[in-house]
């Protein structure tokens, strides 16, 4: 079992697409995205996207964008983190890190959306909301039959803020 010390942060960058896309297929349930998508999250959306590297092998990614009207407001798109490294408190610090970078600087929000079984998403947003000292809100969003057809559990979306992204 290795520690939160050796687990390395960066942006991520174009060459890390397919061991992001390998990542997340490992790490159900979350919702497989193309590999093209990845490759897009690694390279549009690195700013404000993060991957951790633990032994030279990729254990978490975090994909997020500043939401186009709301300059305001990081969205934060998925979290992943291989099984060897959960249990660290990894997604916290991948979230953290994102935060305190220069390009959102002018962050004052944290969206997200989880759905109901979820009871780890629950806890890592709630925790943040914490320890940012914010206001922590949860509202239906996309719901199973009217957006997903059917295909997929509704999500619930979760708001953050107001905080100050260099606290």
């Amino acid at each position: 079992m290795s520690d939160l010390e050796d687990i390395a942060l960066r942006s991520p960058v174009l060459g890390d697409g397919m061991a992001v896309f390998r990542l997340v297929e490992n790490c159900p349930p979350l919702d497989m995205n193309s590999s093209y998508c990845n490759l897009l999250q690694c390279s549009h959306f690195a700013d404000t996207s993060v991957v951790a590297q633990m032994n030279g092998a990729l254990v978490g990614f975090i994909s997020g964008y500043v939401i186009p009207e709301r300059p305001d407001t990081l969205f934060v798109w998925q979290v992943a983190v291989a099984e060897q490294a959960r249990g660290l408190g990894l997604a916290s610090r991948m979230l953290a890190h994102i935060i305190a970078r220069p390009h959102c600087v002018d962050i004052a929000y944290l969206e997200t959306t989880i759905t109901q079984d979820n009871p780890a998403s629950w806890a890592l947003f709630k925790r943040l909301a914490k320890a940012l000292s914010a206001d922590f809100q949860s509202s239906e969003w996309m719901d199973k039959n009217t957006h997903f057809a059917g295909q997929h559990d509704s999500e619930t979306l979760v708001r953050i803020g107001p905080f100050n992204s260099r606290s």
